[in-house]
């Protein structure tokens, strides 16, 4: 059995949609950011980094949501979650979820999570005013170039579409016009909608 540590609201959300989109037999543990329990003892034994997700498999941990997506893919491959046997096409969904977690996630992280890369509070301010400005931008991208339709890779659902979903939602926190990404909301309705997916958005 796979075991799925996450926080509602996190980039967890991608991990945990997989999961229940392939029918794994997995466990979900809550990890309380809000009492700071991604940095107790106990949960930096699972993941030293004391962030989410962690996914643990039989063979040890697994983080970071490019690796944890693939493996649920992987492992449960006759659910064709991914693109696997076309080594163009996967390279193409792993430059898609690189470029969610290298860049989208980052643009985010500036507005909750500044005090990673500034003290000052002037610093923090500019991070946070900078911010709508950053994620419009990447959806921009998004809306025009990556997102093939009527899922991210074309005709064909994959977990890179959870994990859209998942920067979507932070989109909409960041203080982006909500119509200015026509296509990445009607891909957000799609993937809300499938029954899966509701389940996991129940706990998140």
């Amino acid at each position: 059995m796979l075991k799925l540590y996450y926080a509602p609201g996190s980039c967890a959300l991608a991990s945990h949609i997989a999961l229940e989109e392939a029918g794994a037999d997995y466990v979900a543990e809550v990890v309380d950011f809000a009492n700071n329990a991604q940095q107790s003892k106990d949960y930096l034994a699972i993941n030293p980094k004391g962030r989410v997700p962690a996914l643990v498999t039989p063979q040890g941990v697994l983080t970071e949501t490019p690796a944890v997506l693939v493996y649920i893919a992987q492992s449960h491959a006759a659910k064709n979650l991914a693109p696997l046997d076309d080594i163009w096409t996967f390279a193409r969904f792993q430059s898609f979820n690189s470029y969610i977690c290298s860049t989208v996630h980052v643009n985010f992280a500036h507005l909750t999570r500044g005090y990673r890369w500034a003290d000052q509070q002037s610093s923090l301010d500019d991070m946070t005013a900078k911010t709508p400005q950053t994620m419009a931008d990447a959806f921009d991208l998004i809306e025009n170039d990556l997102l093939a339709g009527p899922w991210v890779m074309g005709d064909d659902y994959s977990i890179a579409d959870g994990y859209l979903l998942t920067v979507t939602r932070w989109l909409y926190r960041s203080g982006v016009e909500p119509g200015r990404h026509p296509r990445v909301a009607e891909h957000f309705k799609r993937t809300s909608d499938r029954p899966a997916v509701a389940r996991v958005l129940e706990s998140h």
